[in-house]
C-alpha cells in the first residue's frame, strides 16, 4: 500500500520578499500541483524518485539516519529538492507520528516548474508531509501541515523563509500572511496568466541579497516597508473585486521589487510584453532573478503577447486553486 497527497503551487499577487521581514503578503494558490507518493519501508532508508524535476528524471536511495548522500549528476536545485526538502519533510512526518526510524519510498511528480517562483518546494514539502503522516496513520489538519512545512523551508533556507508559500499551498485560495498571522481570504476568481522564461533561481541567494541591501541602505529598508503598505492598500481592492486597481498595484509592486535588485532582463521583458498585450497589471512572482511573471487579463491578449516574446518559453492561464493540500 502507498499514500499519495498533492498540493498546489502559487503566485504572489503582492508582497514577496517583504513578507520575510514581517510585512504582509497575498499569495494565491494556482491549479498546478505537486504530488508525492510514499510507501513505508521495513528499514530507515529513503528511496526518492523524481521523474519530473529534470528532463531525464532520477532515482536515488540512501540512509535517512546518516550523512550518506549519493553522487547524483543533476543541478544543485534538484539535489536540494530531492534531499533537502524531502529529508526535512520526512523528519517532520516522523516527529508528528512519533516514528523516528520510519523509512519510505518517495515518488515526486509535479507540473510546477522547479525554482521558477511558483512555490514548487513548498508544494513538495506540504504534499510530502501530508502523504507521509497519513501513511504512518497520523492525520494532521491543513494548518498543522502548513506549520510543519514552514519549518521545512525555514531549515532548508537557513532561516530566511516566511509562512506565505507553505500556508498558501496547504490552505488553497488566496491567503494573507503577516508574520505568524496567517488567514484565508474571500476573493473572486482572478484571471491569472503566467509567463515562464525557462530558468530557475536560488531563493536563498536572492533573499540574502535583499537583506544585504536593507542593511546597507535606509532607502532599501523603506522600499520593503513600501511594499507592505502597498499590500494593505491592495487588500481593499481584492475585497471589492477591483481588478483594475489590483493591476495598477501589481505594476507598482514590480517596480519596487526591481529597485531591490530581484528582477532581470527576461522578467522585465515579459512584464512589458504582458502590459502591451492588454494586461491590467503584471509583475514578477516569487524570489525573482528569473522564472515567472504573473499578469491579470481575462482576455487572450496577454497570453498571445507572451507566447510571441523571445524571453518567454511558456505562457499559460492559471486558475485559482480553491483546494489546498489533499490526500488523493
Amino acid at each position: 500500500m502507498s499514500t499519495t497527497a498533492s498540493a498546489p503551487g502559487k503566485v504572489y499577487l503582492f508582497g514577496e520578499h517583504a513578507v520575510v521581514y514581517g510585512e504582509p503578503a497575498v499569495p494565491c494558490a494556482i491549479e498546478r500541483r505537486a504530488s508525492v507518493t510514499v510507501e513505508a519501508r521495513e528499514d530507515d532508508r529513503l528511496r526518492v524518485s523524481a521523474d519530473d524535476l529534470s528532463l531525464d528524471g532520477f532515482t536515488v536511495e540512501y540512509s535517512g539516519s546518516s550523512d550518506e548522500r549519493p553522487d547524483v549528476d543533476v543541478p544543485t536545485p534538484l539535489i536540494e529538492a530531492a534531499f533537502g526538502y524531502v529529508d526535512a519533510a520526512v523528519e517532520q512526518a516522523r516527529d508528528a507520528a512519533d516514528a523516528p526510524e520510519a523509512g519510505f519510498n518517495v515518488e515526486i511528480e509535479s507540473d510546477i516548474p522547479l525554482g521558477a517562483g511558483l512555490g514548487s518546494s513548498a508544494a513538495v514539502a506540504v504534499a510530502g508531509i501530508a502523504a507521509a503522516t497519513t501513511e504512518l496513520g497520523c492525520d494532521l489538519d491543513a494548518r498543522e501541515v502548513a506549520e510543519r512545512a514552514y519549518q521545512v523551508e525555514y531549515d532548508v533556507q537557513a532561516g530566511q523563509a516566511s509562512r506565505a508559500d507553505t500556508f498558501c499551498s496547504a490552505m488553497g485560495g488566496a491567503v494573507r500572511v503577516e508574520g505568524g498571522d496567517c488567514r484565508t481570504l474571500d476573493t473572486p476568481d482572478l484571471p491569472f496568466v503566467v509567463g515562464y522564461d525557462g530558468t530557475s533561481h536560488d531563493t536563498g541567494e536572492l533573499v540574502s541579497g535583499v537583506r544585504a541591501l536593507k542593511e546597507e541602505y535606509d532607502f532599501a529598508d523603506d522600499t520593503v516597508a513600501a511594499i507592505g503598505d502597498l499590500v494593505r492598500q491592495g487588500e481593499d481592492a481584492l475585497t471589492d473585486g477591483d481588478l483594475a486597481e489590483l493591476g495598477r498595484l501589481m505594476n507598482f509592486n514590480h517596480g519596487l521589487l526591481a529597485a531591490l535588485g530581484v528582477s532581470g532582463r527576461s522578467l522585465d521583458n515579459m512584464v512589458w510584453a504582458a502590459r502591451d498585450g492588454g494586461a491590467l497589471g503584471a509583475k514578477l512572482t516569487g524570489a525573482g532573478g528569473g522564472g515567472c511573471i504573473v499578469a491579470l487579463d481575462d482576455e487572450n491578449g496577454t497570453k498571445t503577447a507572451l507566447s510571441l516574446t523571445p524571453d518567454c518559453t511558456r505562457a499559460f492561464r492559471a486558475e485559482l486553486a480553491q483546494n489546498g493540500v489533499r490526500v488523493e
